[in-house]
Protein backbone atom coordinates (compact mmCIF):
# COMPACT_ATOMS: atom_id res chain seq x y z
CA UNK A 1 0.00 0.00 0.00
CA UNK A 2 1.38 3.14 -0.80
CA UNK A 3 1.58 6.25 1.13
CA UNK A 4 -0.30 8.30 -0.79
CA UNK A 5 -0.55 10.01 -4.08
CA UNK A 6 0.84 13.35 -5.07
CA UNK A 7 -0.07 14.73 -8.60
CA UNK A 8 2.66 16.98 -10.13
CA UNK A 9 1.89 19.25 -12.41
CA UNK A 10 4.56 21.48 -14.76
CA UNK A 11 4.45 24.35 -16.61
CA UNK A 12 4.72 23.95 -20.50
CA UNK A 13 8.60 23.16 -21.81
CA UNK A 14 10.68 20.79 -21.66
CA UNK A 15 13.42 22.59 -19.17
CA UNK A 16 10.05 22.29 -16.97
CA UNK A 17 9.22 18.46 -17.78
CA UNK A 18 12.72 16.65 -17.18
CA UNK A 19 13.04 17.67 -13.59
CA UNK A 20 9.31 17.38 -12.63
CA UNK A 21 9.61 13.48 -14.09
CA UNK A 22 12.61 13.43 -11.74
CA UNK A 23 11.15 14.35 -9.02
CA UNK A 24 8.27 11.53 -9.66
CA UNK A 25 10.91 8.88 -9.42
CA UNK A 26 12.61 10.66 -6.22
CA UNK A 27 8.71 10.54 -4.64
CA UNK A 28 8.04 7.06 -5.67
CA UNK A 29 10.88 5.73 -4.54
CA UNK A 30 9.68 7.12 -1.11
CA UNK A 31 6.27 5.12 -1.79
CA UNK A 32 4.10 7.77 -2.98
CA UNK A 33 2.17 7.11 -6.17
CA UNK A 34 3.70 9.92 -7.99
CA UNK A 35 1.06 11.19 -10.80
CA UNK A 36 2.57 13.69 -13.47
CA UNK A 37 -0.31 16.21 -15.18
CA UNK A 38 2.12 16.78 -18.63
CA UNK A 39 0.42 18.37 -21.97
CA UNK A 40 0.08 15.81 -24.62
CA UNK A 41 2.43 17.63 -26.86
CA UNK A 42 5.29 16.87 -24.09
CA UNK A 43 4.68 13.48 -23.34
CA UNK A 44 6.67 12.20 -26.23
CA UNK A 45 9.40 13.62 -24.78
CA UNK A 46 8.63 10.90 -21.52
CA UNK A 47 10.93 7.93 -22.07
CA UNK A 48 9.40 4.21 -21.83
CA UNK A 49 11.18 3.42 -18.68
CA UNK A 50 9.65 6.62 -17.15
CA UNK A 51 6.14 5.36 -18.31
CA UNK A 52 6.32 1.66 -16.90
CA UNK A 53 7.62 2.67 -13.50
CA UNK A 54 5.00 0.85 -11.24
CA UNK A 55 4.70 4.11 -9.40
CA UNK A 56 4.57 6.82 -11.93
CA UNK A 57 1.61 7.41 -13.75
CA UNK A 58 1.60 9.95 -16.25
CA UNK A 59 -1.70 11.47 -17.15
CA UNK A 60 -1.78 13.92 -20.84
CA UNK A 61 -4.00 16.46 -21.06
CA UNK A 62 -4.70 17.81 -24.72
CA UNK A 63 -4.75 21.30 -25.22
CA UNK A 64 -6.46 22.73 -28.37
CA UNK A 65 -4.25 25.94 -29.12
CA UNK A 66 -4.96 29.07 -31.74
CA UNK A 67 -2.66 29.33 -34.77
CA UNK A 68 0.74 30.69 -33.62
CA UNK A 69 0.97 34.44 -33.25
CA UNK A 70 1.77 36.26 -36.01
CA UNK A 71 4.86 38.10 -35.60
CA UNK A 72 4.65 41.58 -33.67
CA UNK A 73 1.35 40.73 -32.06
CA UNK A 74 0.95 41.09 -28.10
CA UNK A 75 2.36 37.88 -26.61
CA UNK A 76 -0.07 38.77 -23.52
CA UNK A 77 -3.09 37.70 -25.29
CA UNK A 78 -1.81 34.31 -26.92
CA UNK A 79 -0.33 33.61 -23.08
CA UNK A 80 -3.64 34.43 -21.48
CA UNK A 81 -5.20 32.22 -23.44
CA UNK A 82 -2.70 29.15 -23.39
CA UNK A 83 -3.36 29.28 -19.26
CA UNK A 84 -7.00 29.37 -19.58
CA UNK A 85 -7.11 26.22 -21.62
CA UNK A 86 -4.51 24.53 -19.04
CA UNK A 87 -6.65 25.85 -16.47
CA UNK A 88 -10.38 24.16 -17.83
CA UNK A 89 -8.24 21.39 -19.06
CA UNK A 90 -6.55 20.60 -15.33
CA UNK A 91 -9.81 21.32 -13.39
CA UNK A 92 -11.59 19.08 -15.70
CA UNK A 93 -8.79 16.20 -14.97
CA UNK A 94 -9.20 17.08 -11.48
CA UNK A 95 -13.37 16.47 -11.59
CA UNK A 96 -12.59 13.29 -13.11
CA UNK A 97 -10.26 11.90 -11.10
CA UNK A 98 -11.28 13.07 -7.59
CA UNK A 99 -14.73 14.92 -7.85
CA UNK A 100 -16.82 11.45 -7.76
CA UNK A 101 -18.24 9.78 -4.44
CA UNK A 102 -15.87 7.23 -3.14
CA UNK A 103 -12.45 8.52 -5.00
CA UNK A 104 -9.53 9.51 -2.98
CA UNK A 105 -7.92 12.90 -3.07
CA UNK A 106 -4.38 13.15 -3.63
CA UNK A 107 -2.17 14.14 -0.65
CA UNK A 108 -1.06 16.83 -1.76
CA UNK A 109 -0.23 18.60 -4.93
CA UNK A 110 2.94 19.92 -6.34
CA UNK A 111 2.90 23.25 -8.61
CA UNK A 112 5.59 24.46 -10.95
CA UNK A 113 5.45 28.25 -9.39
CA UNK A 114 4.84 29.68 -12.81
CA UNK A 115 1.58 28.13 -12.90
CA UNK A 116 -0.20 30.81 -10.88
CA UNK A 117 -3.72 29.67 -11.87
CA UNK A 118 -3.76 26.49 -10.59
CA UNK A 119 -3.29 27.27 -7.01
CA UNK A 120 -7.03 28.40 -7.10
CA UNK A 121 -8.07 25.06 -9.08
CA UNK A 122 -7.09 22.84 -6.35
CA UNK A 123 -8.04 24.58 -3.83
CA UNK A 124 -11.87 24.10 -4.73
CA UNK A 125 -10.96 20.11 -4.14
CA UNK A 126 -9.55 20.74 -0.54
CA UNK A 127 -5.85 19.52 -2.19
CA UNK A 128 -2.90 21.52 -0.13
CA UNK A 129 -0.07 22.37 -2.37
CA UNK A 130 3.88 22.56 -2.49
CA UNK A 131 5.46 25.03 -4.68
CA UNK A 132 7.94 23.81 -6.85
CA UNK A 133 10.76 25.85 -8.60
CA UNK A 134 12.33 23.66 -11.31
CA UNK A 135 14.88 27.02 -11.52
CA UNK A 136 17.60 27.16 -8.78
CA UNK A 137 16.75 29.09 -5.31
CA UNK A 138 19.48 32.07 -5.99
CA UNK A 139 17.43 33.20 -8.77
CA UNK A 140 13.91 33.33 -6.53
CA UNK A 141 15.66 34.85 -3.26
CA UNK A 142 17.41 37.52 -5.78
CA UNK A 143 13.96 38.27 -7.36
CA UNK A 144 12.14 38.68 -3.84
CA UNK A 145 15.04 40.28 -2.37
CA UNK A 146 14.84 42.90 -5.19
CA UNK A 147 11.92 43.75 -5.17
CA UNK A 148 11.47 44.38 -1.30
CA UNK A 149 14.63 46.57 -1.46
CA UNK A 150 12.70 48.77 -4.56
CA UNK A 151 16.24 48.41 -7.05
CA UNK A 152 14.36 50.17 -9.19
CA UNK A 153 16.27 53.69 -8.43
CA UNK A 154 19.91 51.83 -8.15
CA UNK A 155 22.16 54.56 -9.73
CA UNK A 156 25.33 54.24 -11.76
CA UNK A 157 27.86 53.29 -8.89
CA UNK A 158 25.74 52.29 -6.39
CA UNK A 159 25.66 49.14 -4.69
CA UNK A 160 22.60 48.04 -3.06
CA UNK A 161 22.46 45.53 -0.29
CA UNK A 162 20.20 42.83 0.05
CA UNK A 163 18.98 41.98 3.58
CA UNK A 164 19.39 38.08 4.21
CA UNK A 165 21.33 37.74 1.41
CA UNK A 166 25.11 37.13 0.82
CA UNK A 167 27.06 40.48 0.73
CA UNK A 168 28.55 39.54 -2.66
CA UNK A 169 24.77 39.44 -4.10
CA UNK A 170 24.20 42.84 -3.75
CA UNK A 171 23.35 44.55 -6.84
CA UNK A 172 24.67 47.00 -8.98
CA UNK A 173 23.57 49.19 -11.92
CA UNK A 174 25.29 46.76 -14.34
CA UNK A 175 23.36 43.70 -12.86
CA UNK A 176 20.75 45.30 -14.03
CA UNK A 177 20.48 46.84 -17.13
CA UNK A 178 19.22 44.56 -19.53
CA UNK A 179 18.68 45.22 -23.21
CA UNK A 180 15.01 46.00 -24.00
CA UNK A 181 13.91 42.99 -25.84
CA UNK A 182 10.52 41.41 -27.08
CA UNK A 183 10.05 38.13 -25.86
CA UNK A 184 8.98 35.04 -27.97
CA UNK A 185 5.41 36.06 -28.94
CA UNK A 186 3.17 33.76 -26.12
CA UNK A 187 6.25 32.36 -23.86
CA UNK A 188 5.68 33.57 -20.33
CA UNK A 189 9.38 32.72 -19.27
CA UNK A 190 11.19 32.06 -16.12
CA UNK A 191 9.75 32.71 -12.47
CA UNK A 192 9.01 36.22 -12.69
CA UNK A 193 7.92 36.70 -16.55
CA UNK A 194 10.50 37.62 -17.45
CA UNK A 195 10.25 35.98 -20.45
CA UNK A 196 6.75 37.32 -21.18
CA UNK A 197 5.07 40.96 -21.91
CA UNK A 198 6.32 43.84 -22.75
CA UNK A 199 10.54 44.85 -22.76
CA UNK A 200 11.75 45.53 -19.49
CA UNK A 201 14.53 47.62 -18.25
CA UNK A 202 14.97 45.52 -14.70
CA UNK A 203 15.53 41.97 -13.94
CA UNK A 204 12.82 39.17 -14.76
CA UNK A 205 9.86 40.91 -12.90
CA UNK A 206 8.88 44.80 -12.91
CA UNK A 207 10.42 46.57 -10.00
CA UNK A 208 7.98 47.22 -7.29
CA UNK A 209 5.71 44.68 -8.08
CA UNK A 210 5.78 41.34 -6.30
CA UNK A 211 7.30 38.49 -8.31
CA UNK A 212 4.23 36.47 -9.71
CA UNK A 213 5.16 32.93 -9.00
CA UNK A 214 4.22 34.14 -5.09
CA UNK A 215 1.06 33.62 -5.70
CA UNK A 216 1.76 30.23 -5.50
CA UNK A 217 4.66 29.90 -2.84
CA UNK A 218 1.87 31.99 -0.53
CA UNK A 219 -0.93 29.49 -1.01
CA UNK A 220 1.43 26.61 -0.58
CA UNK A 221 2.28 24.22 2.49
CA UNK A 222 5.67 24.16 1.86
CA UNK A 223 8.47 24.86 -1.30
CA UNK A 224 10.69 22.18 -3.20
CA UNK A 225 13.22 24.02 -5.40
CA UNK A 226 15.52 22.23 -7.98
CA UNK A 227 19.06 23.00 -6.62
CA UNK A 228 21.01 21.79 -3.31
CA UNK A 229 22.19 22.79 0.01
CA UNK A 230 25.38 22.38 -1.27
CA UNK A 231 25.18 25.24 -3.68
CA UNK A 232 22.18 27.39 -2.88
CA UNK A 233 21.82 26.93 0.97
CA UNK A 234 21.55 31.04 1.97
CA UNK A 235 19.37 31.30 -0.91
CA UNK A 236 16.74 28.03 0.16
CA UNK A 237 17.31 29.48 3.96
CA UNK A 238 15.71 33.45 2.61
CA UNK A 239 12.85 32.14 0.39
CA UNK A 240 11.92 29.41 3.75
CA UNK A 241 12.03 32.46 5.89
CA UNK A 242 10.37 35.21 3.58
CA UNK A 243 7.51 32.89 2.71
CA UNK A 244 6.82 31.27 6.23
CA UNK A 245 7.01 27.81 5.05
CA UNK A 246 9.44 24.83 4.85
CA UNK A 247 11.67 25.16 1.91
CA UNK A 248 13.95 22.11 0.32
CA UNK A 249 16.42 21.46 -2.10
CA UNK A 250 15.42 18.26 -3.37
CA UNK A 251 18.10 18.49 -6.37
CA UNK A 252 19.64 19.20 -8.66
CA UNK A 253 16.84 17.05 -10.52
CA UNK A 254 19.06 15.21 -13.16
CA UNK A 255 18.82 12.09 -14.59
CA UNK A 256 20.08 8.94 -12.86
CA UNK A 257 22.94 8.07 -15.37
CA UNK A 258 24.25 11.64 -14.14
CA UNK A 259 25.09 10.66 -10.85
CA UNK A 260 26.17 7.11 -11.27
CA UNK A 261 28.50 8.49 -14.05
CA UNK A 262 31.00 10.71 -11.66
CA UNK A 263 34.38 10.61 -12.99
CA UNK A 264 32.93 9.30 -16.69
CA UNK A 265 31.52 10.13 -20.15
CA UNK A 266 28.36 10.33 -20.21
CA UNK A 267 26.40 9.02 -23.20
CA UNK A 268 23.27 10.87 -23.79
CA UNK A 269 21.56 8.57 -26.15
CA UNK A 270 21.25 6.09 -23.32
CA UNK A 271 19.16 9.12 -21.06
CA UNK A 272 17.49 11.67 -23.55
CA UNK A 273 15.54 10.82 -26.72
CA UNK A 274 17.34 11.64 -29.66
CA UNK A 275 17.11 14.56 -32.03
CA UNK A 276 17.63 15.61 -35.27
CA UNK A 277 21.74 16.63 -35.45
CA UNK A 278 24.54 16.59 -38.40
CA UNK A 279 26.84 14.69 -35.46
CA UNK A 280 26.30 11.60 -34.06
CA UNK A 281 27.68 10.53 -30.51
CA UNK A 282 30.59 8.78 -31.51
CA UNK A 283 32.13 11.25 -34.02
CA UNK A 284 31.59 13.85 -31.31
CA UNK A 285 33.59 11.81 -28.71
CA UNK A 286 36.00 11.18 -31.34
CA UNK A 287 36.50 14.70 -32.05
CA UNK A 288 36.64 15.87 -28.57
CA UNK A 289 39.18 12.67 -27.80
CA UNK A 290 41.22 14.59 -30.52
CA UNK A 291 42.00 17.62 -28.33
CA UNK A 292 44.09 18.19 -25.66
CA UNK A 293 42.52 18.35 -21.97
CA UNK A 294 40.69 21.28 -20.52
CA UNK A 295 41.51 23.27 -23.94
CA UNK A 296 37.92 23.07 -25.58
CA UNK A 297 34.99 25.99 -25.14
CA UNK A 298 31.78 24.62 -25.34
CA UNK A 299 28.78 27.28 -26.84
CA UNK A 300 25.21 26.23 -26.32
CA UNK A 301 22.36 28.38 -25.56
CA UNK A 302 19.81 26.12 -25.15
CA UNK A 303 16.95 24.96 -27.10
CA UNK A 304 14.60 28.27 -27.08
CA UNK A 305 16.62 31.54 -26.59
CA UNK A 306 19.86 32.37 -28.12
CA UNK A 307 21.81 35.83 -28.95
CA UNK A 308 20.22 38.08 -31.84
CA UNK A 309 20.52 37.55 -35.83
CA UNK A 310 22.96 40.41 -35.14
CA UNK A 311 25.36 38.76 -32.73
CA UNK A 312 25.63 35.35 -34.05
CA UNK A 313 28.18 36.88 -37.36
CA UNK A 314 29.81 38.23 -34.22
CA UNK A 315 30.32 35.38 -32.45
CA UNK A 316 31.16 33.32 -35.12
CA UNK A 317 33.95 35.58 -36.14
CA UNK A 318 34.96 35.54 -32.36
CA UNK A 319 35.07 31.64 -32.17
CA UNK A 320 37.57 31.99 -35.75
CA UNK A 321 39.70 34.90 -34.14
CA UNK A 322 40.03 32.90 -30.63
CA UNK A 323 42.17 29.98 -32.48
CA UNK A 324 40.97 27.68 -29.68
CA UNK A 325 39.35 24.51 -30.24
CA UNK A 326 35.33 25.06 -29.83
CA UNK A 327 31.93 22.92 -30.10
CA UNK A 328 28.92 25.32 -31.16
CA UNK A 329 25.87 24.34 -30.94
CA UNK A 330 22.99 26.01 -32.71
CA UNK A 331 19.01 25.41 -32.59
CA UNK A 332 17.01 25.53 -35.74
CA UNK A 333 15.40 28.83 -35.82
CA UNK A 334 18.74 30.20 -34.37
CA UNK A 335 18.42 33.83 -33.95
CA UNK A 336 15.08 34.65 -34.69
CA UNK A 337 11.84 35.47 -32.31
CA UNK A 338 9.49 32.75 -31.95
CA UNK A 339 7.32 30.36 -29.79
CA UNK A 340 8.90 27.07 -28.96
CA UNK A 341 8.33 24.42 -31.51
CA UNK A 342 5.89 22.79 -29.22
CA UNK A 343 3.72 25.68 -28.09
CA UNK A 344 1.04 27.14 -30.52
CA UNK A 345 1.09 24.84 -33.33
CA UNK A 346 4.49 25.64 -33.60
CA UNK A 347 6.30 22.97 -36.63
CA UNK A 348 7.82 19.43 -35.69
CA UNK A 349 11.66 19.61 -35.53
CA UNK A 350 12.08 18.20 -38.90
CA UNK A 351 10.42 21.26 -40.61
CA UNK A 352 12.00 23.79 -38.62
CA UNK A 353 12.60 27.29 -40.14
CA UNK A 354 16.40 27.76 -40.44
CA UNK A 355 17.80 30.40 -38.44
CA UNK A 356 21.98 31.43 -38.57
CA UNK A 357 24.29 29.47 -39.26
CA UNK A 358 27.72 30.75 -39.97
CA UNK A 359 28.47 28.88 -43.88
CA UNK A 360 31.72 28.85 -44.77
CA UNK A 361 33.11 28.87 -41.02
CA UNK A 362 34.04 25.42 -40.37
CA UNK A 363 36.00 25.28 -43.58
CA UNK A 364 37.92 28.04 -42.33
CA UNK A 365 38.98 26.64 -39.22
CA UNK A 366 39.19 23.29 -39.99
CA UNK A 367 39.15 20.62 -36.98
CA UNK A 368 39.73 23.32 -34.99
CA UNK A 369 35.74 23.79 -34.41
CA UNK A 370 33.01 21.43 -34.11
CA UNK A 371 29.39 23.76 -35.50
CA UNK A 372 26.44 21.33 -34.31
CA UNK A 373 23.35 22.04 -36.20
CA UNK A 374 20.40 20.59 -33.53
CA UNK A 375 20.29 18.28 -30.73
CA UNK A 376 23.98 18.04 -29.00
CA UNK A 377 25.30 15.52 -26.59
CA UNK A 378 25.51 17.95 -23.74
CA UNK A 379 26.05 15.90 -21.03
CA UNK A 380 28.87 13.49 -22.85
CA UNK A 381 30.66 16.97 -23.65
CA UNK A 382 30.15 18.45 -20.17
CA UNK A 383 32.01 15.13 -18.85
CA UNK A 384 34.89 15.08 -21.09
CA UNK A 385 38.20 15.95 -20.00
CA UNK A 386 38.66 18.06 -23.12
CA UNK A 387 35.86 20.71 -22.20
CA UNK A 388 37.62 23.67 -20.48
CA UNK A 389 34.50 26.48 -20.75
CA UNK A 390 31.37 26.66 -21.32
CA UNK A 391 29.62 29.71 -23.16
CA UNK A 392 26.11 29.54 -21.42
CA UNK A 393 23.26 31.33 -21.45
CA UNK A 394 22.74 29.79 -17.91
CA UNK A 395 19.49 27.98 -17.78
CA UNK A 396 19.58 26.28 -14.68
CA UNK A 397 19.62 22.77 -16.24
CA UNK A 398 22.43 23.77 -18.31
CA UNK A 399 24.09 25.35 -15.15
CA UNK A 400 23.92 22.63 -12.76
CA UNK A 401 25.45 19.97 -15.24
CA UNK A 402 28.08 22.38 -15.92
CA UNK A 403 28.44 22.87 -12.02
CA UNK A 404 28.62 19.02 -11.50
CA UNK A 405 31.24 18.25 -13.71
CA UNK A 406 33.20 21.04 -12.93
CA UNK A 407 33.54 23.48 -16.30
CA UNK A 408 33.76 27.01 -15.44
CA UNK A 409 31.25 29.46 -17.28
CA UNK A 410 31.20 32.15 -19.90
CA UNK A 411 27.96 34.09 -18.60
CA UNK A 412 25.92 35.22 -21.52
CA UNK A 413 22.31 35.35 -19.78
CA UNK A 414 19.54 36.34 -22.44
CA UNK A 415 16.53 36.49 -20.40
CA UNK A 416 14.72 36.06 -16.86
CA UNK A 417 16.34 33.62 -14.13
CA UNK A 418 19.74 33.65 -16.53
CA UNK A 419 20.82 36.91 -14.88
CA UNK A 420 20.33 35.63 -11.51
CA UNK A 421 22.10 32.01 -12.27
CA UNK A 422 24.63 34.07 -14.19
CA UNK A 423 25.01 36.14 -10.96
CA UNK A 424 25.27 32.71 -9.01
CA UNK A 425 28.01 31.58 -11.15
CA UNK A 426 30.49 34.38 -11.32
CA UNK A 427 29.64 36.27 -7.55
CA UNK A 428 28.56 33.43 -5.46
CA UNK A 429 30.38 30.21 -6.85
CA UNK A 430 32.89 32.11 -8.17
CA UNK A 431 33.43 29.94 -11.12
CA UNK A 432 33.02 32.11 -14.31
CA UNK A 433 32.58 35.63 -15.85
CA UNK A 434 30.17 37.51 -17.19
CA UNK A 435 30.45 38.36 -20.85
CA UNK A 436 29.75 41.41 -20.55
CA UNK A 437 29.26 44.20 -18.05
CA UNK A 438 27.04 46.11 -19.63
CA UNK A 439 24.36 43.84 -21.03
CA UNK A 440 21.60 46.36 -22.16
CA UNK A 441 23.63 46.72 -25.26
CA UNK A 442 24.71 44.39 -28.29
CA UNK A 443 27.70 42.14 -27.09
CA UNK A 444 30.45 42.91 -29.36
CA UNK A 445 33.06 40.54 -31.04
CA UNK A 446 35.80 42.17 -29.33
CA UNK A 447 34.24 41.16 -25.50
CA UNK A 448 33.62 37.18 -26.80
CA UNK A 449 36.84 36.68 -27.70
CA UNK A 450 38.20 38.46 -24.46
CA UNK A 451 35.47 36.57 -22.37
CA UNK A 452 36.98 33.47 -24.24
CA UNK A 453 40.66 34.00 -24.07
CA UNK A 454 40.14 35.59 -19.82
CA UNK A 455 38.10 32.31 -19.27
CA UNK A 456 40.28 29.32 -20.92
CA UNK A 457 43.81 30.86 -19.74
CA UNK A 458 42.39 31.93 -15.53
CA UNK A 459 43.66 28.10 -13.93
CA UNK A 460 42.45 29.58 -10.55
CA UNK A 461 38.89 30.02 -11.55
CA UNK A 462 39.56 26.06 -13.59
CA UNK A 463 40.46 24.62 -10.01
CA UNK A 464 37.55 26.41 -7.88
CA UNK A 465 35.37 24.95 -10.54
CA UNK A 466 36.48 21.52 -10.12
CA UNK A 467 36.53 22.06 -5.79
CA UNK A 468 32.79 22.99 -6.63
CA UNK A 469 32.19 19.91 -8.74
CA UNK A 470 33.93 17.71 -6.46
CA UNK A 471 30.88 18.10 -4.47
CA UNK A 472 28.36 16.22 -6.95
CA UNK A 473 31.24 13.05 -7.38
CA UNK A 474 29.64 10.71 -4.93
CA UNK A 475 26.16 10.79 -6.67
CA UNK A 476 22.77 12.54 -5.38
CA UNK A 477 23.58 14.48 -2.95
CA UNK A 478 22.85 13.72 0.60
CA UNK A 479 21.11 16.76 1.73
CA UNK A 480 18.73 16.15 -1.24
CA UNK A 481 18.27 12.82 0.00
CA UNK A 482 17.72 13.95 3.78
CA UNK A 483 15.29 16.87 2.39
CA UNK A 484 13.10 14.75 -0.24
CA UNK A 485 12.77 12.11 3.43
CA UNK A 486 11.83 15.06 5.50
CA UNK A 487 9.31 16.13 2.91
CA UNK A 488 7.91 12.42 2.95
CA UNK A 489 7.83 12.93 6.87
CA UNK A 490 6.27 16.39 6.48
CA UNK A 491 3.84 15.38 3.62
CA UNK A 492 2.62 11.85 6.26
CA UNK A 493 2.29 13.96 9.03
CA UNK A 494 0.06 16.57 6.69
CA UNK A 495 -2.09 13.95 5.59
CA UNK A 496 -2.65 11.95 9.09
Amino acid sequence: MTAGEIWVVLYFGQGHLFPCMELCKHLASRNFKATLIVPTYLSSYAPSSFRQHPLVEMVEISLSFPSPPPPGSDPFSHHHIHQQLMATALENVLSSRIGNPGSTPPVCAVLDVMMPFSSEIFKKFDVPTVGFFTSGACAAALEYAAFVANVEDVKPGETRLLPGLPEEMALTWSDLKRRPRRPPPGFAGPPGGGGGGAPRKFGPSTPGKQPPWVTVAEGAIALMINTCDDIERPFIDYLSNQIGVPAWGVGPLLPEEYWKSSGSLIRDREIRTKRQSNYTEDEVIQWLDSKPRGSVIYVSFGSEVGPTMEEYPRLAEALEDSNRPFIWVLQPGSGKSGPPRAIFGGKPESEAEEGYFPHGLDSRVGKRGLIIRGWAPQLLILSHPSTGGFLSHCGWNSTVEAIGRGVPFLAWPIRGDQYYDAKLVTSHLKVGYRISEDLSQMVTKEEIVQGIDRLMGDEEIKKRAATVGEKFMHGFPASSVASLDAFRDFIKRKAA
